[in-house]
């Protein structure tokens, strides 16, 4: 069987879970091809998968930590990236795939629809409404216009993938407002993560290890020195940080003796299996991966992101972590990375969501769906 994924290219967190599919499909002899572009393509191809460029879906514009949706939406129309639409079908005209798998990349669906090619979406939000809230006439009449598009592109999709746990435990699930008949044809897969535990060596590091993926760049620098000034308050607790390629650690000044700063790792898999909690933003993917290492997390989502607040109110109200903001003090920082740390209940928590996130089997159980569905 051809399958053709497309992958939106805004986060790569859309990126990560496609590879896994597509590492899913490739192992089952399946002809597997992926439509992407930006740093996105760029990723997918040094995994060695056969990749093609698309034209991108939309321009994300924000400042100061938070999206502006509206904004988003207009510049992507000025500058006509929907029309690329006429491209992808004669993309898909020139392969021929027999399902075509599209993560939150809707010129793909439609464009597979257009041509009568099976098409299962992929995504982990389904109230985009939800940005434009107490923003003004204009922007409730775009929120409306908004809603009417994505139900309609759930209407259209032949099944609708969660990348996420079953209810009740979906951390996504504050995200998910379909309707009835929709709702007939959602499919919780599971986390879809680039490695699994079982296939995971651990990164020797010292214990107890705390791995922070926050980034020391733009907005969330402020939290991220916030976490570097909480390391040095307990030296019997170890701490690997991720900067980010922008940010010069020697920047950072002196640092405690047990924290490490590196820019970037090219697999975070091994230092995750390592740690012992994870402190990450409040996007959907990190959490998945966390979750199914048995991780436990301080999440801190971005400012007036309601998609990440939901994900992350969700971590702290089924006991799998705590949810911080940007004016957290240090000392909350590290109570809250003590109690995280030695509280068995959520050792025992962790674990539970870990043997789940195995039984499930997120990236096989999307490949049976699509090959009986095929069939």
């Amino acid at each position: 069987m051809k399958v053709m994924i497309f992958v939106c290219g805004e986060g790569l967190g859309h990126t990560s879970r496609c590879i896994s599919i597509g590492k899913e499909l490739v192992s089952a002899g399946h002809d597997v091809h992926f439509g992407a572009y930006g740093y996105s393509r760029e990723l997918i191809e040094r995994k060695g998968f056969k990749t093609h460029m698309v034209p991108s879906e939309i321009t994300l514009v924000g400042k100061a930590g938070s999206l502006n949706l509206k904004k988003s939406i207009l510049a992507t129309f000025k500058r006509g990236q929907f029309l690329g639409i006429i491209k992808i079908r004669k993309f898909l005209k020139r392969t021929k795939p027999d399902v075509v798998i599209s993560d939150s990349y809707f010129m793909g669906m439609l464009s597979a629809k257009s041509r009568s090619i099976p098409c299962y979406l992929i995504v982990n939000q389904s109230n985009m409404e939800e940005f434009f809230k107490g923003k003004g006439v204009s922007s409730k009449i775009l929120a409306e216009l908004v809603k009417k598009f994505y139900t309609g592109m759930f209407k259209m999709a032949d099944k609708v993938i969660i990348p996420d746990f079953p209810l009740p435990h979906a951390v996504c699930r504050k995200n998910l407002d379909f309707k009835e008949k929709t709702w007939k044809k959602v499919f919780f897969s599971g986390p879809l993560i680039g490695k699994t535990f079982e296939e995971t060596i651990a990164k020797e590091l010292e214990k107890p290890h705390v791995l922070c993926t926050v980034g020391g760049f733009g907005y969330r620098e402020p939290i991220f020195r916030k976490v570097i000034e909480a390391a040095g308050m307990d030296k019997s607790i170890n701490y690997t940080l991720l900067s980010g390629p922008s940010v010069d650690p020697a920047s950072l000044g002196t640092l405690p003796e047990n924290v490490t700063i590196l820019k970037f790792i090219d697999d975070q898999f091994p230092y995750m299996k390592a740690s012992d909690l994870v402190i990450a933003p409040g996007g959907h993917s990190t959490m998945m991966e966390a979750l199914s290492f048995g991780v436990p997390m301080i999440t801190v989502p971005d400012q007036k992101h309601s998609e990440q607040q939901n994900n992350a109110l969700v971590i702290e109200e089924d006991g799998l972590g705590k949810m911080l903001d940007y004016s957290t003090s240090p000392d909350v920082i590290l109570e809250n990375i003590r109690v995280l740390i030695d509280d068995e209940k959520y050792k025992k928590k962790l674990t539970e969501m870990r043997e789940l996130a195995v039984e499930l089997n997120g990236p096989g159980a999307v490949r049976l769906l699509v090959e009986e569905m095929e069939n």
